[in-house]
């Protein structure tokens, strides 16, 4: 069957498994044409390993570290003509590629916030990888099941100092508009921690070492964002900035549990880019669109790879202290924190409107990546050619 794109608001309905295929080979390529990474992980675990930072990070451990690694994702198989997940088949690109390497590689799917898939991947360290050097939680879900109290809890995208207005961009029209978001409730607030928090990424780490599955030295890193002025009251001071401010509290409760195996935690706080999650983010879209410009202009754009690459070579890795800033944050976002480019994007952003939208941002570029996440879009791939049954 040819596979086209089917664009329902922020979602794509469909994925291109060959192209899927293909974007994961050129991640891979990206890393490795930087050479080996030196100290880097030897046994690596991926929460939410499928799309994404998640994906970078374990494509980073395995082909630039030459990592054995486990991973975790909630992903979904094609069924009745209905193409599978992007995160299904990237998975299986990327199993096959460590396959080809003679890597060690395991992926599991399933509820990671759940009981049953944290003993699964007990048993499979256990039986078959051993203790990680690295932890990678890349949790991005909507919805979470506290695996004690049974209560599920659901995320929202709310102010909670006060309703927000400001512009927002229709990225498929090409639309600006105003949009309003309504003040959330404390218990909005704190469904939105139970989910995006910290606390099953303590839950995993109290697991791992209860059970000795952290390498002496070991690292786990958490992914995070801080953002520009612009969109603070609804992200950084909003009901996702409480999960994050959550996030990063639990980031120094595990640096004080790993001491006495000289581990380390930590947040990274990285770029704004394109992601199923961020486009469905109010302001986001119009943000991501102006800042692409402005960065690819200056010569200093990163996509996800780019980003994880030198997460790993510059921060992690890099030996001695993990450079970090006073909050013991690593700072993956200082490009486009940059005095110079936050400037310039204050500046186009208030004169932006539909009929400049071509000139004022780079609504292109979005739109090639978002495409781009479901395998669209991939130089190489001829998306006119039938997709043999057996890929789909």
């Amino acid at each position: 069957m040819v596979i086209e794109p089917r664009i329902r608001g922020f979602l794509c309905t469909t994925a291109h498994p060959i192209g899927c295929t293909a974007s994961v080979e050129e991640q891979i390529q990206h890393v490795k044409s930087h050479g080996a990474i030196a100290n880097g992980p030897r046994k690596a675990l991926v929460i939410g390993c499928s799309t994404g930072y998640g994906l970078a990070s374990r494509i980073a451990a395995a082909f630039g570290c030459g990592a054995g690694t486990l991973g975790v994702a909630y992903e979904r198989p094609a069924e009745k003509g209905r193409t599978a997940s992007p995160g299904w088949y990237q998975t299986r690109a990327f199993e096959e590629a460590a396959a080809k390497e003679g890597l060690y590689h395991k992926s599991i799917m399933g509820d990671a916030f759940s009981k049953e898939i944290k003993d699964e991947v007990i048993a499979t360290l256990k039986s078959e990888l051993g203790a990680v050097d690295l932890f990678v939680y890349s949790l991005a879900a909507p919805r979470r099941v506290h695996p004690v109290t049974g209560v599920a809890h659901r995320s929202v995208l709310k102010p909670i100092k006060a309703p927000y207005t400001n512009k927002t961009l229709d990225f498929n029209s090409g639309v600006v508009s105003e949009i309003t978001l309504e003040l959330a409730t404390p218990q909005e607030v704190e469904d939105t921690i139970q989910v995006m928090g910290g606390e099953d990424w303590e839950m995993w780490v109290d697991l791992l070492k209860s059970e000795d599955l952290l390498a002496p030295g070991a690292i786990t890193v958490a992914y995070s964002y801080i953002g520009p002025d612009v969109t603070q009251p609804v992200y950084r001071n909003g009901t996702i900035g409480a999960a994050k401010d959550h996030l990063e509290k639990t980031a120094h409760t595990l640096q004080g549990k790993l001491k006495d195996i000289n581990g380390q935690a930590f947040v990274s706080v990285n770029k704004a880019l394109v992601t199923q999650a961020s486009s469905a983010i109010p302001f986001m879209p119009l943000y991501i669109s102006v800042l692409y410009k402005v960065m690819k202009e200056k010569g200093i754009h990163e996509g996800c790879i780019e980003q994880i690459d030198r997460l790993f070579r510059d921060r992690l890795y890099v030996g001695g202290k993990i450079p970090t800033d006073e909050q013991g944050r690593i700072r993956l976002d200082d490009l486009e924190m940059r005095e110079d480019v936050q400037n310039e994007v204050k500046r186009l952003w208030v004169g932006i409107a539909t009929e400049n939208m071509v000139g004022q941002s780079d609504l292109e570029g979005y739109r090639s990546d978002f495409l781009r996440l479901f395998g669209f879009g991939i130089a190489g791939v001829d998306y006119a050619a039938d997709v043999p049954e057996e890929l789909i």
